[in-house]
């Protein structure tokens, strides 16, 4: 069935996305932060970062949360409402602050501390699910990052993934987007690959799976863990992307080469431009691509979001044949 749009999702009405937005502050320019002598402050978080890219690539996107009565909630609500995201559903709470995170960067790897215990977005539950924007919405996006936050998140994700696939008023996307600090020890391989069988669409990280469910883990393996999901992609950093589809379909699309100053963020964006491509009724392959172009623009900045090539640019390389996308440079 290659070169089939698939699944058909509904054209119309908006993405919308849950979970904690944070104050983020990083080195800059991106030193380790023991060396560091300037911090810039930014917004971070998986959810809203899906949800910038999917408004930059066109969509209607909604992003659902809480902050807290503080600089750091004004500031993060200010800079997702300017990148395009409706953010009239996110709830300012008067006794729990804004989250924090700081990163610092070395190497090839970036580690990020968490100041979040007792933020606003903590307290999220399943009542999120009640607001008007996700009964109409055409497709709803969570991450693995939500339930590790409180009892009352896990709540708020097994509730939007309780729904049998077959009855739900939408397409669930789930990124496990495993973040080890955020779990007690030896939780999350189970909840994770629950919640991740039950999505519509779910996108994991290999080194993800290889951390959570067996070293030796190959693409093709983790399809086999988790089975139920219409979509899974499974994402191999910037090697290859592979999607597999419940019609039996698998489909592998490398990486455009990039020069890389920051990979945090990149797994967001690729989200955002696999979810965007679906939605504008692409086949895997196209969709993919366009994960990867969207990808490419967080890897080239030290904060979440970057911008986009232009249009046309983005249409070459969709249009590409093998030889070119493989020779591209984003």
């Amino acid at each position: 069935m290659s070169g089939v749009p698939f699944p058909r999702f509904p054209a119309d009405g908006p993405v919308v996305c849950i979970g904690e937005t944070m104050a983020a502050l990083a080195p800059t320019p991106p030193v380790p932060l023991d060396s560091a002598e300037d911090l810039r402050l930014s917004v971070a978080g998986a959810e809203s970062n899906v949800a910038m890219y999917l408004a930059d690539l066109g969509r209607s996107v909604s992003w659902l949360s809480a902050l807290g009565d503080d600089a750091f909630g004004r500031r993060v609500r200010a800079a997702v409402a300017a990148a395009g995201v409706d953010v009239t559903g996110v709830r300012t709470d008067p006794e729990r602050p804004t989250g924090l995170l700081v990163k610092d960067p070395g190497g090839d790897r970036t580690r990020v501390h968490y100041y979040r215990v007792g933020s606003a977005a903590s307290a999220l539950g399943p009542e999120v699910l009640d607001d008007e924007r996700v009964r109409s919405a055409a497709l709803l996006h969570l991450t693995g990052v939500t339930p590790a936050l409180s009892p009352s998140c896990r709540k708020l994700v097994e509730a939007a993934l309780g729904t049998p696939p077959g009855e739900r008023p939408h397409p669930v996307s789930f990124d496990v987007n495993h973040r080890p600090a955020l779990w007690p020890d030896g939780t999350a391989a189970t909840v994770l690959r629950d919640l991740a069988d039950r999505a519509d669409i779910t996108f994991v990280g290999l080194d993800e799976a290889q951390d959570l469910w067996g070293a030796d883990l190959q693409p093709a393996d983790v399809r086999r863990l988790l089975a139920r999901p219409r979509i899974l992609v499974v994402k191999d950093g910037g090697v290859a992307a592979h999607a597999f589809a419940d019609d039996g379909e698998a489909c592998t699309v490398p990486a455009l080469r990039t020069e890389v100053v920051e990979p945090v963020g990149a797994g967001d964006a690729f989200a955002a431009g696999f979810l965007a491509g679906l939605l504008r009724g692409y086949e895997l392959k196209r969709a993919l691509r366009l994960g990867h172009i969207t990808a490419s623009s967080a890897l080239r900045v030290t904060g979440d979001h970057g911008p986009l090539p232009d249009g046309a640019r983005i249409e070459q390389l969709l249009a590409a044949d093998e030889e070119e996308w493989g020779a591209a440079m984003s």
